[in-house]
């Protein structure tokens, strides 16, 4: 019987739209491949630009076209591109409500909720609340929010944002971001034998589960069956 898992690690930043559209189809490629129920997700935190400051008054549009040097009207429309990108995948991006704010926290909240097992959750609730709802991902009340709607205690949520607790994990995962030469996200290590860069369409994901699935794991495959031990022992 299949006991081991294969590990899937994915180094993500909240803020960043090809994360959730990457999830929403390596999710599509899961529900597709064999062996789901033996597959364990496990998220890496990225900071795409670890200096930012948090300025919920300031429009999405504008960050991105100071930060990329070019118009205002050339960032409307890349947004606008993006959002028809995820609304094929029914997610609904409102760039309009979007938050500037660091991501640190956020990934620090994953962390706590990975020791729950409840990480895919948090992540899931962090895409939603940034992209659909606006919501500031730094803002603390924010964030216990979301870790009361997954299934946390609102008040170890505050005492962990409280203090630095998980930031050295948080600072670890960007260490093996630098490592691995994973420079921008997504960036899916699988069986930590291959990695797959940026949000590949569903069918790319299958095949390399399927390919390092076969390559690592059939050791670890076998069917219980009447067998015969040492000396004839049947």
């Amino acid at each position: 019987m299949q006991t081991d898992k294969l590990k899937v690690e994915i180094w993500s930043d909240v803020m960043c739209p090809f994360c959730y559209i990457g999830k929403r189809r390596f999710e599509g490629a899961l529900q597709q491949f064999e062996h789901k129920n033996n597959i364990e997700v496990v998220w890496k935190s990225f900071q795409l630009d670890p200096t930012m400051k948090s300025e919920p008054g300031k429009n999405i549009h504008e960050y991105l076209a100071e930060r990329k040097g070019f118009s205002l009207e050339r960032s409307i429309q890349l947004h606008e591109q993006m959002t028809a990108n995820a609304a094929e995948l029914g997610l609904e991006y409102n760039f309009d409500r979007a938050v500037i704010a660091n991501s640190f926290n956020a990934h620090r909240f994953s962390h706590l909720a990975k020791t729950y097992g409840l990480q895919d959750a948090a992540e899931e609730a962090l895409f939603r609340a940034y992209f659909t709802e606006g919501k500031d991902i730094a803002d603390q009340a924010t964030l216990i929010g979301l870790g009361e709607q997954i299934g946390l205690d609102p008040a170890m949520v505050k005492q962990v944002l409280e203090s630095d607790q998980y930031a050295d994990d948080v600072r670890q995962d960007i260490y093996e971001a630098q490592q691995i030469g994973a420079r921008g996200v997504p960036f899916f290590v699988l069986g930590d034998k291959y990695a797959v860069s940026g949000a590949q369409p569903t069918e790319t994901f299958l095949g390399a589960l399927n390919q390092t699935w076969n390559e690592v794991m059939p050791a670890a495959t076998a069917i219980d069956g009447p067998v015969c031990g040492p000396g004839g022992d049947c």
